[in-house]
């Protein structure tokens, strides 16, 4: 059995609350706009050290913003 790590995250939902686009959540935490459009598609995983900055751009904790499901993939 091989497990699959899918990550969601609420960045969206927490920059709508905090009226906040992506180039201003991008230039609070010194990153370019791509990199938080790419993390919210999940096509991009953030280093812990990104996912801190953003996290306490919400004052919230890591696990509040970011949440890890794990999927079990058959093997054929």
């Amino acid at each position: 059995m091989e497990l699959k790590n899918n990550m969601k995250t609420r960045i969206k939902e927490l920059r709508a609350k905090f009226n906040l686009t992506q180039d201003d959540l991008a230039n609070k935490i010194k990153v370019r706009r791509e990199t938080i459009l790419f993390i919210e598609n999940g096509k991009y995983n953030p280093s812990l050290k990104l996912a801190k900055k953003i996290a306490n751009a919400f004052n919230e904790k890591i696990d509040d913003v970011f949440i890890f499901e794990q999927e079990e993939l058959e093997n054929e």
